[in-house]
């Protein structure tokens, strides 16, 4: 779908907003709204907590609309801090959070909320904007507004109230203001359904993928073969032929890496954390470095993978598994490797085996830690699998690597689309809240005339 333009452009005079509509005025922030910030009440007063008012923080902004927080506060922790009540209506900004790297989350809230000291909320003068317009204006200039709104060479990620303070708004009729938040709304609710179309269609085809392995690596490919009991409840029948031991048996070892510090280099050996193991890839890319010396006497031999280890995420986010390909580098305490008994099992078996199904639920599943999830190397040593001859396990490795390629292929095209949607996204919100395009012959009697 094109769009007309306006009939007249001018200057706004910011070199980051270009060329507006002439019809449109300029105003700094700080002359059509008024700022609030928050605070946090003590942790150590219980009667501060668990109140009926929400405390808006940067992890409760994960939607547009506010209407609930994580956490909430009592009237005490309101009289007895610096955080205050926000009316509805309201647009609230994180204004320091490490995300502003590379976005500002905005949202408006439908409920009276309170705010705590990473955030910020912005009351706008009815006569000159809608808060919704603005909401829009900091999604479609996010890129822009991060450049702006920060202090050059800050270390810590914030954005500076005298910068948005000074920030200056090209801003049209309210009447037109309403048409563009419309039309936005629409739009953005169409996009926003592809988008949840193409994630329903990444999550099928990954629950396909590790149903029809899992089914291939505890029962074969031979549907006639006989079978047995496995002698464990989770893992059922498997086929007579089979051995059911335990994965510390198939190892020669099985261990996780390095606890202490160690020093950063440019171009040494990687060091790999479970952020860098994704699935049955690992991601050289995002790894920090150290020195060889340093690789070379502050290491065991526990902390470096060697080529055909399984390299396993033990903390974190649990359970991703890749086969290390050998490339110079050293596993913190985040992964375990896992190496195979050659003559037993294939790594790329034992690897496709625990990346799905029934054997990666009961990873999960047997995780222990109560904040923070872990999987213990001596409960994983335990867990019972069953194993093919040699001959039949060089075939489903070859029927394992076929479906997960083939579903990886869906993956990333639809991974692709979703991409591509938030892209026309963000550029048609750009495009609207800057004037780049006229859309009020697409506004409805009743939004003109509110």
């Amino acid at each position: 779908m094109s769009f007309p333009t306006y009939p007249n452009y001018r200057e706004s005079g910011v070199e980051w907003l270009g060329r507006v509509p002439s019809n449109w005025t300029t105003a700094k922030l700080k002359r059509i709204a008024s700022f609030s910030g928050g605070g946090t009440p003590s942790r150590d007063q219980a009667s501060f907590w668990n109140g009926a008012i929400p405390w808006v923080s940067p992890k409760d902004m994960k939607s547009e609309v506010i209407t609930t927080s994580e956490e909430m506060i009592t009237d005490e922790a309101l009289a007895a801090s610096a955080t205050s009540l926000v009316p509805p209506g309201a647009v609230l900004l994180v204004v320091r959070s490490g995300i502003l790297r590379h976005t500002v989350p905005v949202a408006i809230n439908e409920v009276e909320v309170s705010l705590n000291q990473d955030m910020k909320a912005l009351r706008f003068n009815s006569s000159y904007c809608d808060p919704r317009f603005f909401f829009r204006w900091v999604q479609g200039l996010n890129d822009e507004l991060i450049l702006a709104w920060s202090k050059p060479g800050a270390t810590v990620e914030s954005i500076e109230h005298q910068y948005l303070a000074e920030t200056v708004m090209a801003l049209p009729s309210l009447p037109e203001q309403r048409t563009i938040v419309a039309f936005l709304d629409r739009e953005t609710a169409k996009i926003d359904a592809l988008v949840e179309e193409q994630r329903r269609l990444i999550k099928l085809l990954k629950e396909k993928r590790q149903a029809v392995i899992s089914r291939a690596v505890t029962q074969g490919l031979d549907p006639t073969v006989p079978m047995k009991d496995s002698g464990v409840e989770w893992l059922g029948d498997v086929p007579a032929h089979w051995n059911v031991t335990s994965v510390g048996r198939l190892c020669e070892q099985l261990s996780y890496g390095f606890t202490n510090p160690m020093p950063t280099s440019a171009d040494g050996p990687f060091m790999l954390t479970a952020n860098d193991i994704g699935d049955g890839e690992v991601r050289f890319e995002t790894a920090r470095r150290t020195t060889l010396e340093a690789f070379d006497t502050l290491l065991t031999e526990k902390s470096r993978p060697q080529p055909g280890d399984i390299l396993l995420t033990k903390d974190g986010t649990l359970g991703r598994i890749a086969v290390f390909d050998g490339t110079l580098s050293c596993i913190n305490q985040s992964v375990a490797f896992l190496r195979p008994k050659v003559d037993l099992v294939s790594s790329d078996y034992l690897a496709a085996a625990l990346a799905d199904g029934v054997y990666q639920d009961r990873m999960i599943y047997e995780a222990g830690g109560t904040t923070i999830k872990h999987i213990y190397i001596s409960r994983l040593a335990k867990m019972p699998i069953a194993i093919p001859p040699l001959d039949e396990m060089k075939q489903l490795e070859k029927f394992c690597l076929i479906h997960r390629a083939a579903a990886q292929q869906l993956s990333i095209a639809a991974d692709a689309a979703v991409t591509l949607l938030n892209e026309r996204r963000a550029a048609l919100i750009s495009a609207a809240v800057t004037g780049k395009i006229d859309v009020r012959a697409t506004g409805t009697p009743q939004a003109e005339a509110a």
